[in-house]
């Protein structure tokens, strides 16, 4: 019986009637091809939970003068140290953190320069105070799938007035108090 029609049955797709007629032939497990002997001697046998040692490689060619007096390997011209924990080799300098820009859009296409300076990653204070309902609607809600594609935060500081703050950047409390005076937050 072939590979299909042995599928086909074990699906359960050929006819009920051809159960009858053949009987499956019995799986005979696939043979290996017999390999050549090697030359290859297996280790001795090592009894469980003992370790053996294995000895070191020599380079080839090494002979007793590339290994310097008295058979002994040279000592290499670069030592490797482990790294010390709390050490860096790059440092990082504090930067100060970008100023808030201040946009006051007009129109909706002004919702550009809001992502671009956003993108920049530099916070945006958006001035609504001045737009129709609106316009303002669509521009808050561009603003908030702005910031939750970029992980970034919206806050609402004012009536109409709303930082939007890219991930990673705080908005410190000098610059807070400095929007204060200039009448932008409350």
């Amino acid at each position: 019986m072939s590979v299909f029609k042995k599928a086909m049955f074990y699906l359960g797709l050929g006819p009920d009637d051809a159960y009858d007629d053949e009987p499956l032939e019995p799986e005979r497990p696939p043979t290996r091809a017999q390999r050549p002997q090697s030359a290859y001697t297996p280790p001795e046998e090592v009894s469980s939970g003992t370790v053996r040692a294995i000895p070191p490689r020599q380079a080839p060619g090494g002979n007793a003068a590339q290994r310097g007096q008295g058979g002994e390997p040279e000592v290499p011209a670069v030592t490797i140290r482990p790294r010390q924990p709390g050490s860096s080799a790059v440092r990082t300098v504090a930067a100060a953190p970008p100023q808030p820009h201040t946009v006051r859009p007009r129109r909706f296409d002004q919702a550009q320069e809001v992502a671009d300076r956003f993108k920049d990653g530099q916070p945006v204070i958006v001035n609504l105070q001045e737009v129709d309902r609106d316009l303002s609607r669509r521009l808050i809600d561009f603003a908030s799938g702005l910031c939750y594609g970029r992980d970034g935060n919206m806050e609402k500081v004012a009536n109409g007035v709303y930082l939007l703050t890219p991930a990673n950047v705080s908005v410190s409390a000098e610059d807070r108090q400095a929007l204060a005076e200039h009448g932008l937050i409350d």
